[in-house]
């Protein structure tokens, strides 16, 4: 794919979004606790983000032999987190993702997640941008600008993905799982926010007295959340004393509030097939998050949650 986006375009289309903006959301929801967490954030976030739709994503790790089965498993939990926070209105507007990761850098993998997401950008106003949260491998985003490209003139992809540009690699979970994907995204010159996970994301940590005090206790769905971290924080660790990082919510925060985050203009870098980055200044601009406030987010996250 070629770059099809000046940079003064994209400088307008990386400015925050100020007012109502419709968003979907891209994520490996069985993988971890934090999906969870994002999801039920934007649902209780509607007066900023209009949800349209909710894409499965795979993973493969201990929870899934397989990319498909991660991504059978993201979208039975995503149902479950709708009926927790009362929008059953939304199940037929979830979508299976990928069952594979993308074979190459020209392949797309065809998936009701995919064509979706390609339909409902091209049908979204050109002046008002779809916004595609995506807290999983980018395997379905990369698919959709695949089918079509022009797509990446219609929306802004706000990723949760790789680390940060001064770590030892880029060997992070949603990034290395399809290195394929993660080029074409970085490649194409789609309006793209970067929120990378060590070195950044990782300041975004709560604890279990923390979590106890402000959602315990409050609703079936913060129950819910709170039950599946103390779980895995003991499957994990078996520490008595530990701080788990809830790394998805941060990229529902840069959208929701211009005080959550801080970020700036780069050039996007070269993600290589060895876990590493390089860079050349000629390449296209798109947005870097370097700083969360994380204490501003959280009391954000648990008033919602807990509301």
């Amino acid at each position: 794919m070629q770059c099809r986006n000046s940079n003064e375009f994209l400088l307008r289309r990386l400015e925050k979004p100020t007012g109502p903006i419709d968003v979907v959301l891209d994520t490996d929801a069985f993988n971890e606790v934090d999906d969870q967490f994002a999801l039920a954030y934007l649902l209780r976030s509607g007066d900023k983000a209009n949800l349209r739709a909710i894409y499965a994503a795979p993973f493969t790790n201990q929870k899934a032999a397989s990319p498909a089965e991660g991504m059978e498993k993201s979208y039975q939990e995503i149902g479950h987190i709708l009926s927790l926070c009362g929008r059953e209105d939304l199940l037929t507007a979830v979508y299976r993702g990928s069952p594979s990761y993308l074979p190459d850098e020209s392949t797309p993998v065809l998936s009701p997640a995919a064509e979706d997401l390609a339909e409902r950008a091209m049908a979204q106003p050109d002046d008002r941008p779809l916004y595609v949260v995506a807290i999983g491998a980018i395997t379905n985003v990369a698919s959709a600008l695949l089918i079509r490209p022009e797509i990446a003139r219609k929306i802004v992809l706000v990723w949760l993905g790789g680390h940060a540009w001064t770590w030892p690699d880029t060997r992070e979970f949603n990034l290395i799982q399809d290195v394929a994907a993660a080029r074409v995204v970085f490649g194409c010159g789609v309006p793209l926010v970067q929120l990378p996970c060590m070195g950044v994301v990782t300041h975004f940590a709560t604890t279990g007295p923390e979590l106890e005090h402000w959602i315990a206790g409050k609703n079936p769905l913060c129950d819910y959340l709170y039950r599946i971290v103390r779980e895995d924080e003991e499957v994990r660790c078996g520490k008595v004393l530990w701080s788990r990082v809830i790394w998805d919510v941060t990229a529902v925060a840069w959208l929701l509030d211009e005080r959550f985050t801080m970020d700036k203009i780069v050039h996007s870098p070269i993600v290589s097939y060895d876990g590493h980055y390089s860079h050349d200044e000629t390449r296209h601009l798109m947005k870097y998050v370097y700083y969360i406030d994380r204490d501003r987010v959280f009391a954000d996250l648990f008033r919602k949650l807990a509301g």
